[in-house]
């Protein structure tokens, strides 16, 4: 642990902060705006796409200026969108609400390669954990997140104008903290450097491969049952308060084992902590398909949680192994592109399934990615031999 990597894993609680009062509000603003019922989501799926679409500028930008401005810029933009979202909800611009989540899209792109950075922070005896501890950090906005929408969002007259105004404070204190931050330097670069293989040879590496599955299905997975989970258990007929309760546990088993990942990773392997991850997954879904009652819910979405944490750490640590540092910032664009992408399709999917298909069919179709991703697994541990 060391200055730089403590100020990186403070950036990622404030970036989950962002995400966790993006999710929890954007709905409720957009169903106060939105001109039809249907569209009222889609200021949440405004924010996936966003990021999805700023993969590429992300990329652009990162190998033009390095991290650090790179980064700053991404919290420009994260304290602009918004201040576009207070304002949008004020005047109740339904159009400028959406287009705002878009734009914040570029900082959900920023935000994603924090967990990268943070390998770049620590010697390579140490990345593991490193990139884990930085995760980790998400634990924080865990706790801020929730209490901070719930505190401020009757600060003003208008309902959440108040909480998209504390999210711009919140991007304020990112910059702070990022300014500290003391990144590698960005080689020169000269004529005669080579650019590194094309992207369409790196993507077809076994190893690049289960890295990329690990982190689009991973997260897609997560994301699909983490939000129809409201949706079913007010079917079920629970109250709010029970549906935050397991919200709360889920994003806590989703970074507090951050912590400890790391080191499970360097002690056995990256593939064996994917592997459990898969199988927390499944067990995930059947607890889930055994009953509804609130400890099927509190128990099934703590494990999806530490599922996801074990997977997407293990994916991070894997892709490090599949490019080169001048191919880096394609290669993790790559990455990034394909699991916004999932989130997209999962963002819109997860309302449409649980309400017209239910609860047990969501948790049966789910188990299909999980399968696949844990044959991935498999095949690549039995090409590693090989290699």
């Amino acid at each position: 642990m060391n200055a730089s990597l403590l100020l990186l894993a403070l950036c990622q609680g404030l970036f989950l902060t962002n995400n966790v009062v993006f999710i929890a509000i954007n709905g409720l603003v957009g169903y106060q705006l939105a001109p039809a019922g249907w569209m009222a989501t889609l200021p949440v799926m405004g924010y996936v796409v966003g990021g999805a679409l700023s993969t590429g500028l992300v990329a652009r930008a990162q190998m033009r200026w390095g991290r650090q401005r790179s980064f700053q810029l991404g919290l420009v933009v994260a304290l602009v969108s918004t201040l576009l979202c207070a304002y949008a909800a004020w005047s109740r611009n339904f159009g400028l609400l959406v287009a705002a989540t878009v734009l914040a899209g570029y900082y959900s792109a920023n935000g994603q390669l924090y967990r990268f950075a943070a390998a770049e922070l620590a010697a390579p005896a140490f990345r593991e954990r490193a990139v884990s501890l930085v995760l980790a950090g998400g634990l924080l906005g865990a706790v801020i997140g929730p209490n901070l929408a719930a505190r401020t969002r009757t600060l003003t007259e208008t309902p959440f104008v108040g909480a998209y105004l504390a999210l711009a404070v919140v991007a304020l204190l990112s910059m702070a903290l990022m300014a500290g931050v003391r990144f590698p330097p960005v080689p020169p670069k000269s004529d005669g450097d080579a650019p590194g293989r094309p992207l369409s040879e790196i993507v077809r590496q076994p190893v690049f491969i289960v890295a990329t599955a690990g982190a689009a299905l991973g997260y897609g997975v997560m994301n699909l049952l983490m939000a129809a989970t409201p949706l079913a258990m007010d079917v079920c007929g629970f109250p709010f308060d029970d549906a935050a309760l397991v919200l709360e546990w889920h994003v806590i088993g989703m970074y507090a084992p951050g912590f400890f990942t790391g080191h499970w990773i360097r002690r056995f392997g990256t593939l064996p902590i994917m592997g459990v991850g898969v199988l927390l997954n499944a067990t995930c879904m059947a607890l889930a398909l055994s009953g509804v009652e609130l400890q099927h819910f509190l128990v099934a979405l703590f494990l999806l949680g530490v599922g996801w944490n074990f997977l997407f750490t293990g994916s991070t640590t894997l892709a490090l192994q599949a490019y080169r540092p001048e191919e880096r910032d394609r290669a993790q664009a790559f990455i990034n592109f394909c699991m916004f992408s999932t989130m997209a399709v999962t963002s819109f999917a997860s309302g449409a399934l649980v309400t017209t298909q239910g609860w047990a069919l969501l948790n049966w179709g789910s188990l299909i990615p999980v399968a696949l991703l844990g044959l991935a697994i498999l095949w690549l541990a039995r090409q590693a031999p090989r290699r």
